[in-house]
């Protein structure tokens, strides 16, 4: 099911994730490909930015400018998307999503079954232990982000 473009775009979006975490962000990565080439990636900027709206998937795809269509790509998310993101994906009609974890945070992945949307879960176990560490130490900032 997982093809080795798949398995380099996951682990891309992790490496992402990593990137915002080392620079005091929340550890969430995002990565838009079409078929084996890559368009764009990008990190939650939040914190960085203080930016509400910066989330990795939105960070990504402002990277990736405008495009044509995006009915033949496929969104790579270190973290299940927020309903924010999830309706980003749907206006902009992404037929897949491939999602580290689905553990830490999740819900929006029927939301988007619902509009047609092909959703993998990768069950990454990087991504999910690197996030399930930051919010162990981070909570308040977790919470910020997810709006508790």
């Amino acid at each position: 099911m997982l093809s080795p473009a798949d398995l380099r775009f996951i682990d891309l979006s992790f490496r992402e994730a990593k990137t915002s975490l080392d620079a005091g962000g929340l550890p969430i990565g995002s990565v838009l490909a079409r078929g084996d080439a890559l368009i764009a990636s990008g990190h939650n900027q939040r914190v960085q930015h203080g930016d509400p709206i910066a989330h990795g998937e939105m960070d990504c795809l402002r990277k990736a400018g405008r495009q044509a269509t995006y009915r033949d790509t496929t969104l790579y998310t270190s973290l299940s998307p927020c309903m924010m993101c999830a309706g980003t994906i749907v206006q902009f009609k992404i037929p897949r999503v491939i999602i580290n974890d689905t553990i830490n945070f999740g819900g929006n992945e029927a939301f988007l079954r619902s509009h047609g949307i092909e959703v993998i879960d990768a069950a990454h176990d990087p991504s999910i232990q690197q996030m399930r560490k930051f919010i162990a130490e981070n909570p308040a900032l977790w919470n910020e982000d997810i709006m508790e």
